[in-house]
């Protein structure tokens, strides 16, 4: 009975150790499964927020055309009168903004004074050519003609004009955009203006209105010389009074005109006030300081000796006169207590190895400033400094475009027969006068208060 109990014994234990060693198990003690490490997750690195566009105040005409969705030229075969400043207020080529519409057809580019660049000088003419960004034709405006011709104007359904003017009646700004609608009404083409500011602002007008006899290129608006008016403003006076344009009644009233104005430019904004960059317009007027300076000091330096720059430098804002110290000229100007600007003597500036100097005309106050003061004052000056009266020894041409651009008859009579002893005071006084009495009159063309 021994053996069997150690037999039985034996097979239950060989059992147990089958059941130990069986797959899956282990003799030795089972060492708990090892945590998987908590995986460590590194933040991306957190992008800042772009800057919000900060966009000017003013909305010009080409952005407020864009912003209805071009619904001004939709459906048209169109071609635009612009140069360099005309652009969005982002600083984008209105040729570029007009050509992403897809309601329109961009077919020709026309091109002011200076051409479609703004490289070319003051008077110079330029032939047609051909844009070789775009590959469009570029028709010249300021070469053989002055008025697009019936053959550039063929096949258009408008003519859109985005020029940037400077305020002053003889910069041919607006004298091109006059041109081109008496063009258009006669061939049945619309013109849309796409409005800009006048940099002066809307409320600033001074300087002989326009006589007549005097109507050119350089002086194609019956205006004082400062006319206080925006482009669009000038195309809604032409458009709706008889005479102004050179076409018939029966052009003019049939002639169709839509002004695309801004948003956000009032009067009183001069161009600093608007937020947006100033873009050349011409060689010589390449920034806000030119403008306010062509306005004073450029009918002053165009017969009688005067100079409207030191050397390369202070464009319509530094003058000089021959043999005259700044010191000369600060003393004989300053006698006459011109309102609104102040005098002084500029640093040296080197010229063909000379260091010349002159005087800057700054603007001190605003609202006593009338612009074309120091200019009669500069030309009664002239006749004082010079051995003969510079205006009547003058060639006839020259003297022609000295009354093209001044206007006034009287005052030519007055200065080449009273000289030196010329009255001022009783001209600007008279030209006041008659500057309130039109900017009255005129409110009635005002597309902003």
């Amino acid at each position: 009975m021994f053996r069997r109990l150690i037999a039985a014994s034996s097979l239950a234990l060989a059992a147990l150790s089958a059941l130990l060693l069986a797959p899956g198990c282990s003799s030795k003690p089972e060492k708990p499964a090892p945590t998987p490490p908590t995986p460590i997750i590194v933040p991306k690195p957190v992008e800042p927020a772009p800057e919000p566009e900060i966009l000017p105040p003013v909305m010009l005409g080409i952005d407020v055309l864009e912003a209805e969705g071009f619904k001004a030229i939709a459906g048209k075969k169109i071609g635009l009168l612009t140069h360099p400043a005309g652009v969005n207020r982002r600083g984008e080529s209105t040729v570029d903004v007009i050509r992403r519409s897809r309601q329109s057809r961009l077919v020709a580019l026309f091109a002011p004074e200076h051409g479609l660049d703004g490289t070319a000088k003051a008077g110079d003419n330029f032939a047609d050519s051909i844009d070789q960004r775009t590959g469009l034709p570029v028709y010249s405006l300021h070469g053989k003609s002055r008025k697009p011709t019936k053959e550039m104007l063929k096949g258009l359904d408008a003519l859109v004009i985005d020029l940037q003017d400077i305020g002053s009646r003889s910069y041919t700004f607006i004298s091109c955009m006059r041109y081109t609608m008496e063009a258009c009404f006669e061939n049945g083409v619309e013109v849309i203006v796409l409005d800009r500011p006048n940099p002066l602002g809307g409320l600033k007008v001074d300087g002989p209105p326009l006589d007549p006899e005097w109507s050119s290129y350089v002086g194609a608006f019956r205006v004082p010389y400062v006319h206080g008016l925006t482009m669009g403003e000038l195309a809604k006076m032409a458009k709706s009074l008889p005479g102004v344009l050179a076409t018939n009644e029966k052009n003019r009233i049939k002639g169709r005109l839509t002004v695309v104005p801004m948003h956000g430019w009032t009067r009183s904004m001069r161009w600093p006030d608007t937020g947006l960059r100033w873009i050349a317009t011409s060689p010589f007027v390449q920034d806000y300081n030119a403008v306010v300076g062509y306005a004073m000091v450029g009918l002053g330096t165009e017969l009688g000796g005067w100079t409207w720059g030191i050397g390369t430098f202070y464009h319509f804002r530094g003058i000089g006169y021959p043999k005259k110290t700044p010191e000369q000229i600060i003393a004989e100007l300053e006698q006459y207590h011109i309102p609104g600007i102040k005098l002084i003597k500029t640093p040296g500036v080197a010229r063909n190895g000379e260091v010349i100097q002159g005087v800057y005309v700054e603007v001190d106050d605003w609202n006593a400033w009338h612009p074309t003061e120091l200019s009669f004052y500069m030309m009664k000056i002239a006749v004082k400094w010079s051995p003969n009266n510079p205006f009547r020894a003058a060639p006839v041409d020259r003297q022609n475009m000295f009354n093209k651009l001044t206007g006034s008859s009287a005052w030519w009579k007055a200065l080449t027969t009273q000289g030196a002893k010329v009255d001022v005071a009783q001209f600007t006084r008279n030209w006041n006068e008659r500057a309130a009495i039109y900017q009255q009159q005129s409110r009635k063309f005002w597309l902003y208060q």
